[in-house]
């Protein structure tokens, strides 16, 4: 885990704390987060909510557009985002991997993979953050 990461996640967004967000990298390359599974994060049948998912990727996106800001600008915020789920999480952690397609002035587009703890993709989102 890189706690200066966390204590930016948690810090920025105060969300992620109370999900127990952990960064495992920041740079302007790639940002990599996890959450692990836990009950009360999961729907009925015991994989984790696609909104779970959702923000886990939305806040290592966040991270990953501010890590790419143009100079002079002050923050960024999500105008955009779309999220395919292509497998459930019963157990262990979901690991969201975050990478800028597109940072420009205005606009920079983040791709997000999510993966489950044997490496296979479960989400994938592509999000456009709003440069401020």
């Amino acid at each position: 885990m890189d706690a200066e990461a966390t204590k930016l996640f948690h810090r920025t967004m105060p969300l992620t704390e109370r999900l127990g967000v952990e960064a495992l990298e920041a740079s302007k390359d790639v940002v990599r987060s996890r959450i692990a599974w836990e009950p009360s994060l999961c729907t009925q049948g015991g994989v984790l909510h696609g909104g779970t998912l959702m923000s886990l990727a939305d806040a290592t996106a966040a991270v990953c557009a501010y890590l790419n800001l143009p100079e002079g600008a002050q923050g960024t915020t999500t105008i955009e985002s779309r999220t395919s789920f292509l497998r459930p999480i019963r157990e262990g952690y979901a690991t969201a991997s975050s990478r800028a397609l597109h940072a420009g002035r205005r606009v920079i587009v983040v791709e997000t993979e999510i993966h489950d703890d044997a490496g296979r993709l479960a989400a994938k989102v592509t999000q456009s953050q709003s440069v401020l």
